[in-house]
């Protein structure tokens, strides 16, 4: 839940504010391309993101005494991709809105909400509506939580895994392909 909050929240909240104060357009000025923007962007809430994540497994391991039966290298690995995912979808929001309060509304129903109600994380997909687990299956969220949980409680079961790798680098590519073609260089 913090990596989602940290990547979609604060990132939703980045370029929307840029937009209000006026500061895209010095950066718009300079011979930067979109990609380098959206990186520019991404990398520092990364970080953030990442160290909320390694905070949030020391207080398990520390605190309750969590045990990991698979590899702390594929957990990191999907964290990664899961990560770059929802920093995708925050500065999509931010991009399209281009104002901090829509683009927290947005972002959270877009990403909180859903990632705590369709994602297998409350509640078990597989008990209720056919409806909602078909919505459920389109979220990011689900599969990075079915790695995590197969990483966690079984260990580095590689079919499963591969499956659900795959998806989420799918998500990550059209997301950020999407995020940089939707980065325009123009101040509409």
């Amino acid at each position: 839940m913090i990596v989602t909050l940290v990547g979609t929240f604060l990132t939703a909240l980045v370029m929307a504010r840029e937009w209000e104060r006026g500061t895209l357009e010095a950066i718009f000025v300079s011979p930067v391309h979109p990609l380098e923007i959206i990186l520019g962007k991404i990398i520092p809430y990364f970080c953030i993101g990442f160290l909320g994540l390694l905070i949030c497994m020391s207080a398990g391991k520390l605190l309750f005494e969590v045990p990991l039966h698979g590899s702390l290298l594929l957990l990191y690995a999907f964290s990664m991709v899961y990560l770059i995912i929802t920093l995708a979808i925050g500065l999509l929001v931010s991009s399209i809105t281009r104002n901090q309060f829509i683009a927290s509304q947005i972002s959270v129903l877009l990403s909180f909400l859903p990632c705590l109600m369709f994602s297998d994380f409350i509640f078990d997909l597989r008990n209720g509506p056919d409806f909602v687990y078909y919505v459920g299956h389109l979220l990011p969220s689900t599969y990075y939580l079915a790695a995590i949980k197969t990483i966690y409680l079984a260990g580095d079961y590689y079919p499963l895994l591969m499956k659900n790798g795959l998806i989420l680098l799918g998500y990550m590519f059209v997301l950020i392909g999407i995020t940089v073609r939707n980065t325009k260089k123009t101040l509409d």
